[in-house]
């Protein structure tokens, strides 16, 4: 049994609308009378240029290489001391409550088994000790910030 070629071409038409509306980009059906695939041609993505380094200017001097085996400098001079780390992921107090006073402050100083602050997690109030005698020389971060595992909380000199 043939069918009328313009019965198959106004399918394929509002077949083609409905993946245009929707943004599909394969179609196939089949039904009793005939069967239909379409589909978009996958075009692969342009490769990024090359990265192409800037043309030197006339009379600007290039930087030095720094010497082979030389340690890299850093920018911030190092910082003595111990740094106290978070132990989990949670919300960062430094009070047994909003009403009382912080634990430690900069200048304090604190013995190893003081409480320092306390990370909240999961609705569990998790006091951090002090594993070091010390003064505290640097808080690293506010009240009520989130801290993630092992980050740098302060500083005891």
């Amino acid at each position: 049994m043939q069918y009328e070629h313009g019965e198959l071409l106004g399918a394929a038409k509002e077949y083609i609308d409905l993946m245009k509306a929707s943004g599909l980009g394969y179609f196939r059906i089949k039904n009793d009378k005939f069967e239909i695939e379409l589909g978009e041609k996958q075009q692969r993505p342009a490769p990024p240029p090359p990265f192409m380094m800037p043309p030197q200017q006339p009379g600007m001097p290039m930087p030095p290489a720094p010497p082979q085996g030389a340690p890299a400098k850093s920018c911030a001079p190092e910082k003595s001391g111990n740094v106290v780390t978070s132990p989990i992921v949670g919300t960062f107090y430094a009070a047994p409550s909003p009403e009382k006073p912080p634990y430690v402050q900069v200048g304090k100083q604190v013995h190893k088994g003081d409480v320092l602050f306390i990370i909240e997690s999961m609705k569990l109030m998790n006091e951090v000790t002090s594993e070091f005698d010390g003064v505290v020389a640097e808080i690293m971060t506010e009240d009520g910030d989130t801290v993630e595992f092992d980050q740098p909380i302060m500083r005891i000199e």
